[in-house]
């Protein structure tokens, strides 16, 4: 399948995005949102690729994000990587 430029209008989360900037325990659940989601690929390359350190992104919580992050520092876009993982 390729890659949806406009990610954002078909999220699972679209409308109600709310719900997956908290905090603690309920990132899991915000995590479920993501789980089913078509565009988690699009959605986890835009919180990585902007350093975006707040909320849940592609079924990634923050600590999640910035844990890979160190681990790759010398990535400069993450689509490539997630496209051939997908």
């Amino acid at each position: 399948m390729g890659w949806n430029e406009n990610w954002a209008a078909v999220a699972a989360c679209q409308g109600n995005s709310d719900a997956l900037f908290v905090k603690g325990a309920e990132q899991n659940r915000a995590k479920q949102v993501c789980g089913g989601c078509s565009v988690r690929a699009e959605c986890l390359v835009e919180a990585l690729d902007n350093r975006i350190e707040w909320g849940v992104w592609g079924g990634m919580t923050e600590r999640e994000r910035r844990a890979l992050l160190r681990r790759r520092p010398n990535v400069t876009t993450w689509r490539t990587i997630l496209q051939a993982a997908s």
